[in-house]
């Protein structure tokens, strides 16, 4: 089975190979290490890994935490395709599906594929005025509902984290520990959500990191057919 390993380490030569060796000594196969942040003498690495049928996620966290000054932010299971091209992927699948008139097709495949992009449970595009209820463009697989929910964030005129703890939240997702991040999306009426269940919580990397692909997705999407 496949999981997602969140890790902070010590931002010097030699630990990730550590890291690598310790898991290694319980059978782990390292599939992919993303890098998501760097300062302040550490470093955050998304691991995903292969652990063999007869071992515990625990010993994941055995493995990782015997090499000295990392910590295991999260682990929770990884289900998916994995591809080094995942944002020029997208963005050829968008470009493909440009066509005049509103991105419909477009913001569909952007909800769609993000979820995998970002290592996320779900994506959703919502829409929305203030006091009003808002409206959903389209949704993943496995998005919450927002269908009549009236959110005090929207529009969003500038990109921000949404964490589990947040007032506006129903209860259920606060219990769901359901962590988000909104950006605008060709204006602040439109944002791009995503969300995760059980955390790990939405850094700022991440945040620049969507903003970033929202950013050129709003400009490939209305693009003239080739």
């Amino acid at each position: 089975m496949s999981y997602l390993l969140r890790l902070v380490v010590p931002d010097r030569p030699g630990t990730l190979g550590a890291v690598a060796t310790a898991l290694g000594t319980v059978g782990v196969d390292i599939v992919s290490v993303d890098v998501l942040e760097r300062g302040l003498g550490v470093a955050v690495d998304d691991i995903v890994v292969d652990l063999p049928a007869d071992r515990l996620p625990d010993s994941l966290i055995t493995a990782a935490q015997a090499v000295e000054g990392v910590r295991v932010e999260s682990l929770r299971p990884f289900a998916g395709p994995l591809d080094t091209h995942r944002e020029l992927e997208l963005l050829e699948s968008l470009a493909r599906a440009a066509a005049p008139g509103p991105p419909t097709l477009a913001v569909k495949l952007l909800a769609a594929e993000l979820p995998r992009v970002f290592h996320s449970g779900w994506a959703a595009v919502l829409q929305g005025r203030d006091g009003e209820p808002c409206e959903v463009l389209a949704a993943s697989d496995a998005a919450p509902t927002f269908d009549g929910m009236v959110l005090p964030w929207l529009p969003l005129p500038t990109p921000r984290l949404l964490p589990s703890e947040d007032e506006w939240l129903p209860e259920r997702w606060r219990e769901m520990a359901i962590e988000m991040m909104a950006v605008p999306f060709g204006g602040s009426g439109t944002a791009v959500v995503l969300g995760r269940s059980g955390g790990p919580a939405y850094r700022r990397s991440e945040l620049l990191r969507l903003v970033h692909l929202t950013g050129i997705a709003a400009s490939v999407a209305h693009l003239p057919p080739a």
